[in-house]
């Protein structure tokens, strides 16, 4: 995973890798389940949610990355790419020992209509988000069309995880370590 670079249709200030976004990804989303769980008392697992994303990215290691833009371009070309992802996500499975395919299933291919799946999903596109952040502060103007667009696809998820971890996290993305405080 730490091969496959991310962004590779934009210029970066910041190069990164997947197994990088990957361990940010469980970061947010460890902290989405926590939100979930004692914030609104539900019953997202936030470890498990960690999990699930450090696992998120793994079939790019035989597909690669393919932007968002290429992979989202039509109806056509993202029924292709799932059904690329999907067999990528067996052949990892069928590539680990047997006691263990069952159990690493559910964390490579995980349950997108689940609440941790979803949840997933959230975390995933606020590091994305967070991603524009730190290049529109180093003056990379590239990154304000994605910002825009990722921050509309997390409002529309309306997620109360989200905006809770807008008003009370995202602030702390946008400054520097001087700043914080």
């Amino acid at each position: 995973m730490k091969y496959i670079k991310r962004w590779s249709l934009m210029h970066s200030t910041v190069k990164e890798n997947v197994m990088e976004h990957s361990a940010e990804v469980a970061q947010i989303a460890h902290a989405l389940g926590m939100i979930n769980k004692f914030v609104f008392g539900g019953s997202a697992n936030p470890d498990k949610l960690a999990a699930l994303a450090i696992f998120h990215e793994a079939a790019e290691v035989i597909t690669g990355d393919l932007p968002t833009p290429i992979k989202y371009y039509n109806e056509d070309i993202r029924s292709a790419y799932k059904s690329i992802e999907a067999i990528a996500e067996r052949q990892l499975v069928n590539m680990l020992p047997t006691e263990f395919a069952d159990a690493y299933t559910e964390y490579v291919t995980p349950d997108t209509a689940s609440l941790e799946g979803k949840l997933l999903k959230a975390a995933d596109k606020l590091a994305a988000y967070v991603k524009c952040l730190e290049e529109l502060k180093y003056g990379n103007k590239e990154f304000l069309k994605a910002k825009n667009a990722t921050l509309k696809a997390l409002k529309d998820m309306a997620l109360p995880e989200v905006d809770y971890f807008f008003e009370n996290f995202i602030r702390g993305y946008e400054l520097t370590l001087d700043e914080l405080d």
